[in-house]
């Protein structure tokens, strides 16, 4: 949950962050992306460490790396130590997170308490966007956008205290293969590509800018296929990706993923740049967003275990196609009030969010043997990533906010009978 708090806190401070060194609109959209790059590039190597060196070790190894690199963001003293923090925090968010998932198999062996497990875990991941989304307000308020990292900095050093006492020395699988050309080339790939995308935001398609980044991070990735076919061990098995129902769910993680950051940044600079609010303001928009979360991730465990993760992931996709339409329709026009404007969109979209969220972490890693529970983390904590990088340049080229939404409900429909159509087939 923290991760993706971190991943989030910058989008309501970016206007003052902006303002304080002089930052363009690029330079705002890539320090708010800088995070997700490393995190979505390494997450398949961090799986494979977790799986290979133990869940603990990598997991004591990553929260290293996020401290420090939570602690160097608030004596930032311009763009380029806060933007090399922030790469340095997804770098050791890509060791926390399928190490993390790696213990949590070990902690609950048994497949229907590991599946209760991951739809809590669906549910918190979007929590821990919201939370950083409102805290990041609050606190800019009081202080200043560098008091946001205090809460990544306590829930690091309180992490480090408590591992060893509370999670399990999961044995390491040494007699498994590191993969190194298959990671250098999916990391490199991934970020590339990613960086790319990001660039799209402040240069056309066709320039040098994007291309060059995208079609190298293309080839690499091309690369990475062909070596992984052809390894003993890959870093990533051809077949993990092959189980219909697995699929359906990562694509839904990053769907919904891609559709709250999206929601999220757009809203935070609409409310702050076209209808002045602060950013105190903008926070409490989203107290709503929170409620409707909480109480919708209440639920989710206890329909997915009556209905099964597929119908509850497509319920969920459905809602939050209704949420994102009405937001399209009247969330960027400033003549319209918050309550009817904003607001109904505000709770269909978290409601619906946090069922697709839990039902689809339960698709994603259902039958995963155990071995490879590393792997499975970074797989989906990829998708996670990679959604709103994908989905957001995107939906950026489309000309305008509100049809970026309209796109994005599209998408989520389409999903949502897609997943519904292979429930009913199974």
């Amino acid at each position: 949950m923290t991760l993706i708090f971190t991943l989030a806190s910058l989008a309501v401070p970016l206007p003052r962050i902006g303002a304080e060194f002089r930052l363009d609109r690029a330079e705002l959209i890539l320090l708010s992306a800088a995070y997700g790059l490393t995190f979505a590039g390494l997450l398949l190597l961090g799986g494979r460490l977790a799986d290979r060196s133990g869940g603990r070790r990598i997991l004591t190894a990553g929260l290293l790396v996020f401290g420090a690199a939570s602690a160097l963001a608030p004596l930032a003293p311009g763009y380029g130590t806060l933007l090399a923090a922030r790469f340095g925090q997804g770098a050791g968010a890509a060791l926390v997170a399928p190490a993390a998932m790696a213990l949590l198999r070990a902690l609950h062996p048994e497949p229907a308490a590991y599946g209760r497990a991951m739809a809590t875990w669906g549910g918190l991941s979007v929590l821990g966007a919201t939370a950083g989304n409102l805290l990041s307000g609050v606190v800019a308020a009081a202080t200043s956008w560098r008091g946001t990292f205090a809460v990544p900095i306590a829930v690091t050093a309180t992490a480090l205290l408590l591992a060893p006492r509370l999670l399990p020395a999961t044995p390491p699988g040494r007699d498994r293969a590191l993969d190194l050309p298959g990671a250098l080339l999916a990391t490199a790939g991934i970020t590339l590509a990613s960086y790319g995308l990001v660039l799209t935001d402040a240069h056309p398609w066709a320039s040098a800018p994007v291309l060059v980044p995208l079609l190298a991070g293309l080839v690499l990735l091309a690369a990475f296929g062909a070596v992984e076919r052809r390894t003993a061990d890959p870093l990533l098995p051809p077949g993990f990706l092959r189980d219909g129902r697995r699929a359906l769910g990562l694509a839904a993680i990053g769907l919904t993923a891609a559709g709250t950051a999206t929601v999220f940044v757009l809203l935070s600079l609409a409310l702050q740049q076209q209808r002045g609010w602060s950013a105190l303001l903008t926070s409490a928009a989203f107290v709503p967003f929170a409620i409707a979360l909480l109480g919708s991730g209440r639920l989710a465990g206890p329909l997915i275990g009556r209905y099964g993760p597929g119908r509850v992931t497509a319920a969920g996709l459905g809602t939050a196609a209704a949420g994102l339409g009405l937001l399209a329709a009247t969330g960027f026009d400033t003549s319209v009030p918050y309550a009817y404007g904003l607001l109904p969109g505000l709770v269909l979209l978290p409601a619906g969010g946090a069922l697709s969220f839990a039902g689809a972490a339960v698709l994603a890693t259902d039958g995963v043997p155990a071995h490879h529970a590393g792997l499975a983390g970074g797989v989906l904590n990829t998708a996670m990533e990679l959604g709103p990088t994908v989905l957001f340049a995107a939906l950026l080229t489309l000309g305008g906010d509100a049809v970026s939404l309209a796109a994005a409900a599209a998408l989520f429909t389409a999903l949502a009978s897609a997943t519904a159509l292979t429930t009913r087939i199974h």
